[in-house]
């Protein structure tokens, strides 16, 4: 069979991306409550029974905008680049139940969270698990009488003590889960550790997540033995 020209393979690419994104977003499901406590991890279920999904943030690093107010949006100090910045919600297990759209790198967790949609899918009632960087969100959360489980904060020049130190340990042995899932995220060479998105692929990136995210829901699960 002969090759297809670059034009041509563009146009198919454009026109099927968002076809694949329709049907394989589906699989991004948002499980009952009563699910995944049927599902959890024995590790949660002594402390963190409580713990519907556990949430971090995936930067993707993109190629350098001309337009300067594009450059100033997307700069993340954390990465020291252009970026875009994802949502990522898994449960406990380790199954994704919310992705949000891109939003450029120099938006803090907390304004993700608030306009992402996030909060519409969660139920209430529930604790949401995050790492010690996702401040400011604690009273999103509340109005939607849900708790944020994340390591205690230590002030600067201050010693932790013996439980803050058990705490944070506890929580990051169970925080793995969503390292996990966004590690198999990068596998995918689009989103790889390295990669760098050209600028005339920007508008397809939601799509590939979406698409990444659903393929992920279909592969075994992250723990061992489930």
């Amino acid at each position: 069979m002969t090759g297809i020209s670059e034009g041509n393979a563009s146009k198919r690419f454009s026109k099927s991306l968002p076809i694949i994104s329709k049907f394989l977003r589906k699989l991004i499901i948002k499980p009952q409550i009563s699910c995944v406590k049927a599902n959890l991890p024995l590790a949660f279920r002594a402390r963190y029974y409580k713990v519907y999904c556990i949430i971090d943030c995936l930067e993707i690093e993109i190629e350098k905008p001309s337009d300067a107010i594009k450059q100033s949006l997307t700069w993340s100090e954390y990465k020291k680049c252009n970026t875009l910045k994802y949502l990522i919600s898994c449960t406990p297990d380790g199954i994704i139940n919310f992705v949000s759209g891109g939003f450029g790198g120099r938006a803090s967790d907390a304004v993700i969270v608030e306009n992402s949609g996030f909060l519409a899918t969660l139920p209430s009632n529930v604790n949401v698990m995050a790492d010690r960087g996702f401040k400011h969100i604690e009273h999103l959360l509340v109005s939607k009488g849900c708790v944020l489980v994340r390591p205690p904060t230590v002030s600067a020049g201050t010693k932790p003590t013996k439980d803050e130190v058990l705490e944070t340990k506890r929580i990051a042995s169970l925080r793995i889960h969503i390292e996990r899932v966004i590690r198999r995220l990068r596998e995918f060479s689009f989103l790889a550790p390295h990669a760098c998105i050209d600028n005339k692929l920007l508008g397809y990136t939601d799509n590939v997540i979406k698409i990444v995210c659903g393929l992920i829901n279909l592969q075994s699960g992250i723990i061992s033995g489930r």
